[in-house]
């Protein structure tokens, strides 16, 4: 399977329900070094969601607030979800190749959980027509 590079940008990423409903948030991805180090550090929230890769872990030091955390394998299957609060250190999972970061209580609403699919779409969001999920 060819390896994926995500580039700092804005996206859409989509959860793929149980039962075949969709729910949209918008993204930001976090792709290069820089972005990835900066992540949600001194922010004191976030619309949407961050991706970060490629990683497998995240700390939460410097926070202002708790996070939810989704470790995705390469294939964007959730392999395991976490809540964080601020000044934490994250175990690194071995499978997953990207991390998702939302505000605390967020994923649970959108419907990500172990065994979830998501899909990301890089790019302007501007063609969703207002049905985003909002947090």
């Amino acid at each position: 399977m060819r390896r994926r590079r995500w580039r700092d940008g804005a996206g859409v990423l989509t959860v793929v329900g149980q039962e075949g409903g969709r729910v949209r948030v918008p993204l930001e991805i976090a792709g290069s070094y820089r972005a990835r180090a900066r992540g949600l550090l001194g922010r004191s929230s976030v619309e949407g969601a961050m991706l970060l890769s490629p990683a497998n872990s995240v700390h939460t030091f410097r926070m202002r607030m708790a996070i939810d955390v989704a470790y995705l394998d390469r294939r964007l299957t959730v392999v395991a979800v976490r809540t964080m609060r601020p000044g934490r250190l994250g175990l690194p999972r071995l499978r997953a190749r990207h991390v998702l970061e939302a505000e605390a209580g967020a994923m649970g609403e959108w419907g990500v959980r172990v065994g979830a699919r998501v899909e990301i779409v890089e790019g302007p969001a501007e063609q969703a027509d207002g049905d985003f999920i909002r947090r």
